[in-house]
Formats: structure tokens, sequence, C-alpha cells
């Protein structure tokens, strides 16, 4: 996608989840055939730095919500941060899924990937938040604008 910019404005978020999820549903294991991806992102720019930690970062909590259930429903949303509303140049990722709601399944999956989602955090310099009732995974990301 970069490669393909005429200007170099950022990547768009929702062209590369979009694409990302769709890839994950089309290669995804017999086993989850059930598997849902929806995306309500919003069209933020990010840089390329962002965009790869990002890019990695929603597919290991897909394939964790997919460990946890193989026909996992899983959203992706990414709107402008309310709660960081003196910060214009954030914008919260958000992945939901009943998979990914506090349980015996998800403690032993999450010890296999946590350890990269969190080193994935600190490369996008935000603490990734695990809401255990809802199951969500959310993150403030860096937005260089809005396309």
């Amino acid at each position: 996608h970069f490669a393909e910019l005429e200007e170099n404005r950022g990547l768009n978020l929702r062209t590369m989840i979009g694409e990302l999820s769709a890839n994950i549903r089309s290669t995804a294991s017999d086993r989850s055939h059930g598997l849902g991806i929806t995306l309500d992102v919003d069209p933020y720019l990010v840089n390329q730095d962002v965009a790869v930690a990002i890019a990695f970062l929603v597919t290991e909590t897909i394939e964790l919500a997919m460990t946890c259930d193989p026909a996992a429903q899983i959203r992706i949303v990414v709107k402008p941060a309310d709660k960081l509303a003196d910060k214009p140049d954030r914008a919260l990722l958000r992945v939901v899924s009943r998979a990914l709601v506090e349980s015996d399944t998800l403690r032993e999956a999450a010890s296999r990937y946590g350890r990269v989602m969190e080193g994935l955090s600190r490369q996008l310099r935000s603490p990734l938040h695990h809401d255990p009732l809802v199951g969500a995974y959310e993150i403030a990301v860096a937005v260089t604008g809005r396309d």
C-alpha cells in the first residue's frame, strides 16, 4: 500500500485492516469456517511503522480469539479516542469478541499471545487494555490525519 501512494500522506487504516481481515478469513482453517470479522474503521492515516505494528497486533488478537473459539465473531473498530479528546493525533483501535471474554481458555491462550501483543503495544507507545467483561482489547494509536 505504502509504495502505491504518489504522495506520502500515510497508509489508510480502513483499507489496510479490510484487506488484512479478508486475507485472514480466506486462509482460516476448515475448523474456522464460521469465523466472522466486521469492520467499523474510520479512514485514518498512519505512518509505515505504526501500520506494521497495527497489522501484527490485529492479526495476533484475531488469532487469540480464534484459538478460544474457532468460529469467533470479531468486530474491529477504529474511531476517535473520545477519552483522549485533548490528543487529536490519536485514534482508538478496538478488537471485540465474545471469545475474548475472561475464561480459562482465554487465560491459557493469552499466555502464548500476550508477550507479542504487549511488545507491539510498546512499539505503538501506548498501553494495551483488555476489558475482560466485554471481551475487548483496545489501544490508542498515533494517526497522521484522515483520508
